[in-house]
């Protein structure tokens, strides 16, 4: 019995655009202009827009893929169509690992607020949840479990119910500190890029920018349940992005401002808070609004693990159904909906996260670095459909632009990483191929499989030679910014590269029809994937 069938088609555009959103402001309007400012300065504001261009035009890669194949999990699916097995598996892999992390990370980010009420949950000193605060964590993880587990409708009703309570707190906040306690001399008293302009560069990843942004993804997750998907999806992602990143900005700009004076005469860097907004409230007085925030601080991260709990499980679903996990997995609880064992499965790779890391910072600087590599294959399956014909009347229009604009943004991000980071993200990936090639002898796939994603292994290679004598962590061979055009130039012409090995290996697996054919809201769908693949 085809399981899908089972998952329910409850979700139109407010409620995906309430998924977005409830993915995009979670914990990281709470902490990100405060990391992002400790790191840059006031050339912040810069990063949170340029993080802001390159994810919208991710998303509008990933909004023809939604129209041209809408399918529950499609994250996971996609690179598996225009690549085959190697690029597939080790593309789930980092997305899994990314969406795992994100639960403890909103939970962590949640109890860090609550230690105003509860001491002892959170170690200022350390920067770090307590023994007890890890509990806590986990037993709200647990939470978001069971909200999911009661099936789609229930949630849709909760995550957008709490989205727009949520949304009403940031906007508050935004207009209280423009009209009380705003230093403008921030701007400038201690230069607008203190640390460099290649600061604000690097912040998009590793102080919680980029990780913000990546809540869109789990419209594309959920496309298997969306009501009229080639209208929804694209709508819901244009929608939340274009909102977000105007508030997202915002936000900063009032952070910069509402630092009292005195707090940077060590600098940027040297500004201390553990509920930073909730911090600079009571320093201007508003008590109210202190109160506000640290109430919001237990709504916002909730709903955002919410909306990643819901994904991630379809993305699980999807890998089960592809043959990257065991088919275990891919049962759908008949009576809720919902890919109950899935959940289960998320829920005890989080904890892995959660235990040793212990902070809401340590967990997204690796997410961040291990996000950025999905991005990439999506903006070259995209063309590689074109190129088959798979796309038809679905495509976006200037997406031979928009594809690899994105491609090489992407690929500058991550060269924009410190190397620290750049090196972990490598490893996860390392784990991933590790673990195809195990499968790949175990199942004798044939040498198609690993020859169709080879520009992966190469693309890998690429990062790592650059980012290890570029200047963000690296050796600083070449000065900025003539590195970084460098590091621009070849990501643009491997880009090509990656689309030609696409097409050569759809035309050689011969099976672009079947995909074509292969249509989720049919009861055989899977059963032609699996004929497919």
């Amino acid at each position: 019995m085809n399981q899908e069938q089972y998952l329910k088609k409850k979700m139109g555009f407010w409620s995906l655009t309430a998924l977005s959103l409830g993915g995009i402001i979670g914990s990281s309007w709470l902490f990100g202009p405060w990391n992002t400012a400790k790191l840059a300065g006031p050339i912040a504001i810069m990063s949170w827009i340029i993080a802001a261009f390159v994810i919208m035009l991710i998303a509008l890669v990933y909004a023809e893929l939604g129209r041209v194949k809408p399918e529950a999990g499609g994250l996971a699916r996609y690179p598996l169509y225009s690549h085959g097995k190697l690029l597939g598996t080790v593309t789930s892999f980092s997305i899994w690992l990314g969406y795992c992390a994100t639960a403890p990370v909103e939970s962590s980010g949640v109890i860090q607020y609550a230690n105003q009420f509860w001491p002892g949950l959170y170690d200022v000193t350390k920067e770090q949840l307590t023994t007890t605060g890890i509990l806590a964590s986990t037993i709200l993880m647990v939470f978001f479990v069971v909200v999911n587990y009661f099936g789609v409708k229930l949630f849709s009703v909760t995550n957008t119910i709490i989205t727009i309570i949520k949304f009403i707190v940031p906007l508050l906040t935004i207009i209280a500190f423009f009209m009380t306690g705003f230093h403008a001399e921030n701007y400038t008293s201690h230069g607008v890029a203190p640390n460099g302009y290649g600061a604000g560069l690097s912040a998009i990843l590793t102080s919680g920018i980029f990780f913000a942004y990546t809540g869109f993804g789990n419209v594309i997750m959920m496309g298997g349940e969306v009501v009229n998907p080639r209208r929804n999806i694209p709508l819901a992602l244009i929608t939340s992005l274009s909102f977000s990143a105007i508030l997202y900005a915002l936000l900063q700009i009032v952070f910069i401002g509402a630092v009292p004076p005195e707090m940077l005469a060590n600098g940027w860097s040297g500004i201390k808070f553990d509920s930073p907004f909730a911090n600079l409230a009571l320093m201007a007085n508003m008590v109210w609004l202190s109160w506000t925030i640290t109430a919001d601080a237990m709504i916002s991260p909730t709903g955002s693990a919410l909306a990643y709990t819901a994904g991630t499980s379809r993305h699980v679903f999807a890998m089960a159904k592809s043959g990257f996990l065991p088919s275990y997995f891919a049962s759908i609880n008949k009576r809720f909906g919902v890919p109950t064992r899935a959940l289960t499965l998320n829920f005890l790779i989080g904890l892995l996260f959660l235990f040793p890391l212990k902070s809401w910072t340590a967990i997204v600087a690796i997410v961040g670095a291990i996000g950025i590599f999905k991005y990439a294959s999506a903006c070259v399956t995209v063309m590689v459909f074109r190129k088959v014909g798979l796309t038809k009347d679905n495509g976006i229009p200037g997406m031979t632009i928009i594809a690899p604009l994105a491609f090489t943004f992407a690929t500058l991000l991550i060269y924009w990483t410190n190397w620290s980071r750049v090196q972990l993200a490598i490893w996860g990936l390392v784990i991933g191929l590790a673990g195809y090639l195990i499968v790949h002898f175990i199942n004798k796939h044939k040498l198609i499989e690993i020859i169709g994603g080879i520009y992966l292994v190469i693309y890998i290679l690429m990062l790592v030679g650059i980012s290890s004598i570029g200047n963000f962590g690296g050796q600083e061979f070449i000065p900025e910014p003539f590195m970084s055009y460098i590091v621009a130039i070849l990501g643009f012409i491997f880009y090509y590269f990656a689309v030609f090995n696409g097409i050569w290996y759809m035309r050689k697996k011969g099976n672009i029809q079947d995909i074509e054919n292969t249509d989720v809201n049919k009861e055989n769908s899977y059963e032609a994937l699996g004929r497919t693949f």
